[in-house]
């Protein structure tokens, strides 16, 4: 009975460990998300090149991503996304939605719709304060996950910053999809 007692003992300090763990990952992924502290819509208007994505499946086999943005008079954002099929020269397939504006303060929350009535949210957590280059979006529950430029490649530094962001927020950045883009060369 004696020789059972530790391997009990060692069972529950396991259990314990693997429980407190999937309690912090757990609370950890609810945490509050930061977000830029405002975004000015009209600049943050215009085409972006997707860089990077956490999968989902309504980006599957997409290369060459874009987005298109477009602030109208209402307030609320015409979003034009656009994936080429299996290559970045491939079959172009296009799927636009409207965004809307669930934090005024910031503008950094928004919910987007590309099939009434269902939503998602697009939270800018991360963006070039000067030019508005650069991007980081995602949502509260770290499982959608975009890097945005303005040209089709992001410097390296760029764009390790902004994984690294990431990932103190607790995105599984290790998941990351690297979308390929044109190469753009100088005439």
């Amino acid at each position: 009975m004696k020789t059972r007692r530790p391997i009990l003992l060692a069972a529950a300090a396991t259990a314990a460990v693997a429980t407190s763990t999937w309690l912090y990952n757990r609370a950890r992924q609810r945490a509050s998300l930061p977000v830029s502290r405002y975004v000015d819509l009209k600049r943050y208007s215009g085409l972006w090149y997707e860089i990077a994505r956490l999968p989902t499946r309504f980006e599957k086999g997409c290369q060459h991503v874009t987005a298109h943005y477009h602030l109208r008079s209402d307030g609320k954002v015409d979003v034009v996304n656009t994936c080429h099929q299996d290559g970045v020269n491939g079959p172009v397939e296009s799927v636009k939605g409207v965004a809307r504006v669930v934090d005024p303060e910031t503008n950094a929350k928004l919910k987007v719709s590309f099939f009434w009535p269902f939503e998602g949210d697009y939270w800018i957590l991360d963006l070039d304060p000067l030019d508005y280059r650069y991007a980081l979006v995602g949502e509260p529950g770290r499982k959608n996950l975009w890097l945005l430029s303005r040209t089709p490649q992001l410097p390296r530094p760029t764009r390790d910053h902004l994984v690294g962001i990431a990932r103190s927020l607790g995105f599984p950045v290790e998941n990351l999809i690297f979308t390929a883009q044109p190469l753009i060369t100088n005439p």
